[in-house]
């Protein structure tokens, strides 16, 4: 009697190739580090890390605190005033400083009377420290910038040394992000009053 059931009849495979534990290891190591490496490169080359060393920006910024800084963000945009900026600071470009942009290039900045004056409009700066103490009259040159700090009368900025050039601007200040405590996106305020 012929059995018609189907016969399985093992065929033959071939041995599965593997890599040893310790290379497959080494190699997936490897990839990662050099992904990471790129991955690192490509956020500096738009990410800066800063932390604040100074008073000077209080109460908007306190010493000790950690901010992201977009490198792109005057490559690619406008600068405007009341952006907090991060720049090489023009006396000693090793150092760099941070500051709120109070005039851009052709603007007349007056301080008189414990006001700010752009372009004899008052400035509206629910953000500082204290008025300004000090009085000056300052035309800002093309391609330059003129700063202050928040803290205005404890601020080492452009009142006392003079303007930064636009080429000296690392970038615009995003966010603080340590202490978590102190996570707050840095957004520009309009700092102009309307003519009356």
């Amino acid at each position: 009697m012929d059995n018609l059931g189907s016969s399985t009849t093992p065929v033959p495979t071939e041995p599965v190739k593997r890599r040893s534990t310790f290379g497959g290891f080494l190699i997936e190591t490897l990839q990662t580090v050099i992904l990471a490496v790129v991955l690192y490169f490509l956020i500096d080359t738009v990410v800066a890390r800063v932390r604040v060393e100074n008073i000077s920006m209080e109460p908007t910024l306190q010493s000790g605190e950690f901010v992201l800084v977009n490198k792109l963000a005057f490559r690619i945009g406008d600068i405007h005033r009341g952006d907090i900026i991060v720049f090489h600071y023009p006396q000693d470009p090793s150092q760099d400083y941070i500051k709120r942009i109070i005039g851009v290039a052709g603007d007349v900045v007056d301080i008189h009377d414990q006001t700010v004056y752009v372009n004899n409009q008052a400035l509206v700066e629910p953000y500082l420290m204290a008025e300004p103490l000090y009085n000056g009259e300052w035309t800002v040159p093309p391609n330059d910038l003129f700063v202050l700090g928040d803290n205005r009368n404890e601020s080492s900025d452009s009142h006392s040394w003079g303007f930064v050039p636009d080429a000296n601007v690392v970038g615009r200040a995003l966010v603080i992000y340590w202490p978590l405590n102190e996570l707050k996106i840095l957004d520009q305020p309009v700092v102009v009053k309307a003519a009356n």
